[in-house]
């Protein structure tokens, strides 16, 4: 016998069906144009596609091209479009997964050339032509076994794999794009004419299963958005990225490159020098200013501390391991312990606390090859390092500080748009509830302290405790995690550091991991594309260039660069014989925050004509006001 099934929608109305009815059944009964615009559904909170029928009451949304469902959902189907297209213009490629990532999609590939841009644009366009015949994507509910043999009779040797990791799947979703088939959970479009604002955007080489030791496969990357203004906005916001990339900025500007003789790590130049060095120093007044300790701990440290802390066992594949005299040491991929040993040594007392350790700590980290990427990702960086040791009580007051102290570092830095989120206990946790309590509502407090909106993540905190992450949005809207700061109970129980408490008895601190700007090679990377090589005046390798218009004038630009040194200024002379408009072109390139004409007039009013970036004519103005302009300019972080 059938059953009304009554389907509740986000606005709390109802609708009351004979029998059960599919998603896209339920949204033709409210609307032709609803119907056109439908995806699939989320029923009581569960992704499902239209076709999907719902048997039972439920809570019902639709999702459409507007919802981030409905976008992710577009991507996914042109993951699937990919294989499809390649099956048809190379018929013995393998598929093997299209996943959905951010802003877009990949799938990997098995194929017997390396494919080139030639075949990437054959691809995207054969993607096109199927679009347009606006073909509806079908879903079958198939039983393993016959799933199997569908795969077998298609020689997809990776779906079969893909297959042997589900024992347990009993029936497998299959998706069909006319002759093409994919095995997917879904859902996806129901409809190929949902696919026509996509981009395939570039070629990469994967391994299976993500191991290096494994075969190599092609990655096709793509986007796919909701309509053409969206993907156009898209695509103009990576041609901006690609003009502000750190790498190619790195090598016009000449701060830094890599080098194969030592993949990973970052070989500084001069100029590149003057940024981390500027950045550094800053750092270092803050941890000064606030009632920080700076200390230095070991590079290499012996295995049994990494026993200890459980890195050993749990991140060994990550270190770098060395021996000497029968005894195997690790270089370390982080401060954290090397602190507690300093903390260790002599008794603490609950006077001492807080205690706030900062270290500009070199860490390394055997990160894969196919991972590292120019300064942002690499083997051996420097972290902005500090570990508060303090009570339990404590840890509200250190983060409303922290949290403080980190908006206006930022703010110096050129971001005024950061992120909060706090991530909270997962299921497999260690400690009481009673403690996780205490320390989740005391970072929520100290966020709301310092007038700080912020969203949950539940379940993403670490195993031993809550941890708030720091965000940064950049000129463009890309967002970059960098700050953060974590309870952590657990490494001073398994360090076993101690401090003597007022009631005289021995206690364990709480170890609070905090950083702001992170890896500096990192952070440096974003600085370099948030402004676009264009350094603000504090953090510019050269600040002024000097140059005279003919060389009558030298003795006066070497006048004029001595009076700005002896003020602290980092300034660079052109004495060269060459027409004043192809040195200011040249210079230009390099992006100093100011560029100084001098002519004969100049010289004998002893004035400078000022040239600022993008070609600002300043005007002429006194030396020493000039002068006095720009260590404001400095001051003022501008």
């Amino acid at each position: 016998m059938t059953h009304p099934v009554r389907i509740t929608l986000p606005d709390g109305s109802q609708r009351e069906y004979p029998g059960p009815v599919s998603v896209a059944e339920v949204a033709q009964s409210i609307g032709p144009g609803l119907a056109r615009n439908t995806l699939a559904g989320r029923v009581d909170g569960k992704l499902v596609d239209a076709c999907d029928v719902i048997d039972h009451d439920a809570r019902l949304q639709i999702i459409t091209p507007k919802d981030k469902d409905g976008v992710d959902i577009i991507r996914h189907s042109c993951a699937h479009l990919v294989g499809h297209a390649v099956k048809q213009l190379y018929p013995t490629a393998k598929m093997v997964i299209g996943p959905v990532i951010e802003e877009g999609f990949y799938y990997d590939i098995a194929y017997e050339r390396p494919f080139t841009p030639e075949d990437v644009a054959a691809i995207e366009k054969r993607m096109k032509e199927l679009i347009a015949q606006d073909y509806d994507v079908i879903k079958k509910m198939t039983p393993r076994a016959e799933v199997i043999r569908v795969f077998q009779s298609r020689g997809e040797d990776y779906k079969l794999r893909l297959i042997d990791d589900m024992p347990n799947e009993k029936a497998m979703g299959l998706y069909f794009h006319q002759e093409y088939v994919d095995m997917c959970r879904g859902p996806h479009v129901p409809n190929t004419r949902f696919l026509k604002a996509f981009k395939l955007t570039k070629l990469a080489g994967a391994y299976w299963r993500g191991d290096a030791k494994n075969e190599q496969l092609q990655r096709i990357y793509g986007t796919a958005w909701a309509d053409k203004k969206d993907l156009d906005a898209y695509i103009k916001r990576m041609e901006e990225a690609e003009k502000r990339d750190h790498r190619r900025l790195g090598r016009e500007l000449d701060l830094f490159h890599i080098d194969e003789h030592s993949p990973g790590t970052v070989f500084w130049h001069p100029k590149g020098w003057i940024i981390w060095q500027e950045v550094e120093q800053y750092m270092r007044r803050v941890y000064r200013e606030n009632g920080y300790q700076e200390v230095k701990g070991p590079q290499i440290l012996d295995k049994s501390l990494w026993e200890k802390t459980g890195h050993w066992d749990k991140y060994r594949e990550n270190m770098f391991t060395t021996e000497s005299e029968k005894r195997d040491y690790a270089l370390k991929p982080m401060n954290c312990p090397g602190h507690i040993l300093i903390f260790k040594q002599g008794v603490k007392s609950y006077r001492d606390l807080p205690l706030r350790y900062g270290e500009f700590g070199a860490c390394h980290r055997n990160e894969p090859s196919g991972g590292l990427h120019g300064i942002m990702r690499v083997r051996a960086f420097t972290q902005d390092d500090g570990h508060i040791f303090c009570s339990e009580d404590q840890i509200q007051s250190e983060v409303t500080a922290f949290t403080t102290l980190l908006q206006k570092v930022y703010k110096d830095f050129g971001f005024d748009h950061i992120i909060y989120k706090l991530s909270t206990r997962p299921e497999k946790r260690i400690g009481s509830d009673e403690s996780w309590d205490k320390a989740e509502n005391a970072l929520a407090e100290g966020l709301r302290a310092s007038g700080c909106e912020f969203t949950y993540l539940p379940g993403e905190g670490a195993f031993y405790g809550p941890k708030i992450e720091y965000t940064l949005k950049d000129a463009i809207g890309r967002e970059w995690q960098c700050g953060t700061i974590q309870v952590d109970p657990n490494l001073p129980e398994r360090l076993d550091a101690e401090y003597v408490g007022e009631d005289g008895a021995r206690h364990r601190p709480i170890m609070l991991h905090r950083a702001i700007v992170g890896s500096l090679e990192r952070f440096i990377g974003i600085l370099i594309e948030q402004h676009a090589g264009a350094m603000p005046v504090w953090l510019a390798p050269v600040q002024v260039v000097v140059t005279g218009i003919t060389d009558a004038q030298a003795d006066y630009v070497e006048y004029v660069a001595a009076a700005l040194r002896e003020r602290g200024i980092r300034v660079q002379t052109d004495l060269r014989n060459e027409k004043i408009t192809y040195k200011i072109r040249e210079h230009s390139l390099q992006k100093p925050p100011f560029i100084l004409v001098v002519g004969d007039k100049e010289k004998e009013a002893k004035t400078v004509a000022v040239r600022g970036r993008g070609n600002a004519d300043l005007g002429v103005m006194p030396l020493q006001a000039f002068a006095s302009r720009v260590l404001q300019d400095i001051a003022a972080k501008s």
